[in-house]
């Protein structure tokens, strides 16, 4: 029997404020924590003592969180149902040596990362965000929401082959401006520290990148899109906090529902934050510790547990429809997708096929299939790399898109809420 929606079109909007208000990793789970405070979840140190006490926590790690809700009579073998998502999205980032320029233009030292959609960046207004670190150890979060700066495109008189091909080098090409005149060592962390309100004597340390400024916004005549930046993947990040915070207002729990945001999904996840890394799994055998579990006690528990790894996927492409698969066919508005690949590029089996169908239908919620055209590469996400580190039976899912790693991605309006009933309806198993 499906259950009543949880989320409508409201949740959609959430989803637009919480886009603009997340240019880095580090603001996508601080805002994630701030809707999980509200829903009664409470932050723990990880160099603390846990206790096993129910109700809801989380942990926050750089641009990395990990959130759980432990029912009444959670048994320390009590399997986890967890949803699993990344926190980074390719773009670019500051360099240690920030100033740089050429010809009278004061310009920001960047590198690329992960597989950023180069053409996008260009001629678009950028702010800067991420993080300083002091010399005292403090982390600050820094937002300068503002046109700053901007990456100019060689104009098409210097230039007459560009629409027949335009090729751009990576290290040449990619430097925004920022201003005018000489170049000044120490200029842009200075100017940073200054928009933070610290001493920049006090820097010791960046984690910074342009993001563009326009607002996420609904598109189409009847607003039956949405277009925005950093969809890839904070739309699972937003839905998944959403869902966890539904299903610990959910009585009778038969698992332990758990969030895994991760960072670094986009250059591989090999990172203390990265899905590659111990985090999740400290984070699931200290949760066993905490109510008097034993080894045995976490094997099965992990046993039983089951992970969705929502990221996005592909909707098919009006100008490019050769390049998906010809009997599947994703839709924007067609519900969530179930993502496969026999050569386990994403985790999904038969099995794991069975338990999504089965959320999907207790939540109301239609689901797409999407599999690689066979002469593309297919692409992957945290899905394996959780069921290989962890031993976890899991199932790769998402919402499908267009423009995939542009600086402005576009999906259907509806699918963000469907996902998060589907992921509710998962979590309260």
């Amino acid at each position: 029997m499906s259950r009543p929606a949880r989320f409508d079109r409201g949740h959609t909007d959430d989803l637009l404020t919480y886009l603009a208000a997340s240019p880095s990793p580090y603001h996508a789970v601080a805002n994630a924590a701030e809707r999980l405070e509200k829903a009664g979840f409470r932050k723990v140190e990880e160099t603390d003592a846990w206790d096993g006490t129910t109700g809801g926590k989380y942990v926050l790690r750089g641009g990395a969180l990990i959130a759980w809700y432990v029912p009444e009579g959670a048994e320390p073998h009590t399997p986890f149902r967890i949803v699993g998502a990344h926190t980074d999205s390719p773009n670019l980032r500051v360099k240690p040596l920030p100033d740089t320029g050429a010809a009278g233009w004061r310009q920001v030292a960047v590198e690329l990362y992960g597989g950023t959609l180069l053409n996008t960046w260009l001629d678009r207004d950028l702010g800067l965000a991420g993080r300083i670190t002091l010399k005292d150890g403090r982390d600050v979060l820094v937002n300068i929401d503002r046109p700053l700066l901007r990456v100019p495109q060689l104009a098409i008189h210097l230039d007459r082959s560009a629409n027949d091909g335009l090729k751009l080098d990576r290290q040449k090409h990619m430097q925004p401006i920022w201003g005018l005149g000489d170049v000044q060592e120490g200029d842009l962390i200075a100017f940073v520290a200054e928009e933070a309100g610290v001493d920049a004597a006090e820097v010791a340390g960046w984690d910074l990148m342009p993001h563009p400024v326009e607002a996420p916004a609904y598109l189409g005549r009847d607003r039956e899109l949405v277009a925005g930046p950093r969809m890839d993947n904070l739309l699972s990040v937003h839905a998944g906090a959403a869902a966890l915070a539904a299903a610990a207002a959910t009585a009778d729990l038969p698992h332990i529902p758990v969030l895994a945001a991760f960072d670094h999904e986009e250059n591989g996840s090999q990172s203390d934050t990265g899905a590659d890394g111990p985090l999740l799994g400290s984070v699931l055998e200290r949760s066993v510790h905490a109510r008097g579990g034993s080894p045995e006690d976490r094997a099965r528990a992990l046993a039983g547990t089951v992970c969705l790894s929502s990221d996005t996927g592909h909707a098919v492409h009006p100008n490019y429809p050769e390049r998906h698969d010809p009997t599947h066919h994703p839709r924007a508005n067609g519900g969530p997708i179930l993502k496969v690949n026999v050569n386990m590029r994403y985790a999904t089996d038969g099995s794991g096929r069975a338990i999504f169908a089965e959320a999907c239908e207790k939540a109301g919620v239609p689901f797409q299939n999407f599999v690689s055209n066979n002469a593309m590469p297919c692409g992957t996400t945290i899905g394996p790399i959780t069921a290989a580190r962890h031993g976890i039976k899991t199932v790769d899912i998402g919402v499908a898109i267009l423009s995939m790693h542009s600086a402005r991605e576009l999906c259907g309006a509806d699918d963000p809420f469907l996902l998060a009933n589907a992921l509710t309806a998962f979590l309260e198993g």
